[in-house]
């Protein structure tokens, strides 16, 4: 017995660590799939990445012209409001290569590439906003279109999708094969070019608030994609330049490790600004919105500013009185926009006004009902008309010239004495019929049968009536 239980046990064992080595499997072969579904590194050629990235930080030439004439395309797309045209100009623009090369010399300690990067990045805006500020100087250029206003101050998703799309261009780039449509989809999404045209539109209008705006979002944009690529480099561990002195080499990677620290705590600094920028306009329009429907007032125009912590509405109807400003005042802490101002601009005479503008609005439509309601009688009217000039010119259409007639009948038919026409009208009892019938008098000397024959024939043909009578006496 004692045998048996142990080797049941020993079984049992053995069975729990068959269910343990298979959920060992499971788990490994599970990892092993992940690992390769994200693994970047194997299809990665670092040499020919940082070939490529140094090929595109120059601006000279050919890149010049381009840039030039992608952001004279993109501007015109501005001032037309045409985001098709905006694309196509961002698909053929040169801007990512020096803010690529900003972020791999960062990443391996090439102070060259670093300056490189820098100096004509630097050029790059300097063409740019000079070709936009001599396009938007044109008087005809100067409308502030929606596509330029969108550009002239930086979301929260604008820093995420630069640093979304700075870590997929840079991974498009490190592999062998190069992705070309990601990269196109990249250079539309991180959205460089349109800023840097709304900074030129602003020096052109004098409007400086547009022109910091838009290079701020310009910035901002550029910051994230080359701390993408930063990361990007960091982690697939690119080779590091090798300086004669180690000295220098030290140097250098202090004072990348320094600019590489002040980028990202700027970067997560301005991040965590703008969340809170984005969070305040969202409870805003939350709390007006709450507002608006407890208090049934009408809001026509509201206004928020963050930097003053102020919204302002304007209020024409319904007015707020002074219990419920404080009340409302009180209940922007529940909606999470504490330190608040609440400024209510309504007039007191604002319901009198809403007054005369519904009995005007109900005089107006009483009167297009009243001009509707014309215009149908005339219609019925003249469809009377109609109809009865069509009567007319029926019964005209019947009449006969009759003292014409009787002359043209003499000359014809000289034994003809007495000629005199009625209208008969005969029933067969289902129909209803009016015929004409012309009675003739003749001479007794006239034989009237050959008379009477040709006078009927005569009367149908000029009457152009073949179902006309003749009596003849």
């Amino acid at each position: 017995m004692i045998t048996e239980e142990n080797t049941k046990e020993e079984n049992l064992e053995n069975k729990k660590k068959d269910v343990q080595k298979e959920f060992k499997g499971f788990f490994k072969s599970i990892k092993s799939f992940i690992s390769d579904l994200l693994n970047i590194a194997e299809e990665t050629d670092k040499e020919l990445t940082i070939t490529k990235i140094k090929a595109g930080i120059p601006v000279k030439s050919h890149n010049a012209w381009v840039l030039i004439f992608s952001i004279i395309i993109a501007s015109i797309g501005l001032n037309v409001s045409s985001t098709a045209v905006v694309i196509g100009a961002m698909l053929i623009s040169p801007l990512m290569g020096p803010i690529l090369g900003l972020g791999l010399s960062i990443g391996v300690n090439d102070i060259d590439t670093l300056r490189r990067s820098l100096i004509n990045l630097g050029v790059m805006i300097a063409i740019s906003v000079t070709t936009s500020f001599l396009f938007f100087s044109i008087p005809l250029f100067q409308d502030e279109t929606p596509e330029i206003i969108a550009r002239t101050a930086p979301d929260v998703r604008d820093v995420l999708i630069a640093l979304a799309g700075g870590l997929a261009l840079i991974i498009a780039l490190s592999r062998r094969s190069e992705m070309t449509n990601t990269i196109a989809g990249i250079a539309i999404a991180t959205a460089l070019m349109p800023p840097l045209c709304t900074a030129g539109f602003g020096l052109a209008t004098w409007n400086l608030d547009y022109f910091f705006g838009a290079l701020f979002l310009f910035t901002i944009n550029a910051i994230f994609i080359a701390l993408a690529t930063f990361m990007v480099v960091k982690f697939l561990r690119f080779p590091m330049v090798k300086y004669i002195q180690q000295a220098k080499r030290k140097r250098i990677a202090q004072v990348a490790g320094f600019i590489a620290t002040l980028i990202i705590g700027f970067s997560i600094l301005e991040f965590y600004k703008l969340f809170q920028k984005n969070q305040y306009y969202s409870h805003a329009e939350n709390f007006i919105e709450e507002l608006q429907d407890k208090t049934g007032a009408g809001i026509i125009n509201t206004q928020i500013d963050y930097d003053t912590r102020t919204i302002k509405i304007v209020i024409l109807g319904s007015n707020i009185n002074n219990t419920q400003k404080v009340v409302w005042s009180n209940k922007m802490k529940e909606f999470n926009i504490p330190n608040s101002s609440l400024i209510i601009q309504q007039d007191d005479k604002a319901s009198l006004l809403q007054d005369e503008i519904n009995t005007i609005k109900n005089s107006y439509v009483k009167n297009q009902s009243l001009i509707a309601t014309k215009d149908e009688i005339i219609q019925r009217k003249d469809a009377m008309l109609i109809e009865k000039d069509r009567l007319l010119q029926q019964l005209y259409k019947k009449q006969i010239p009759f003292i014409q007639l009787s002359k043209e009948a003499k000359i014809m038919c000289r034994g003809l004495q007495k000629l005199s026409y009625s209208n008969k009208i005969e029933t067969n009892f289902n129909t209803i019929d009016t015929l004409v019938v012309f009675e003739a008098k003749w001479n007794d000397s006239i034989s009237t049968n050959d008379a009477k024959k040709q006078l009927k024939e005569w009367l149908k043909i000029r009457l152009k009536n073949p179902d006309l009578e003749l009596v003849s006496n």
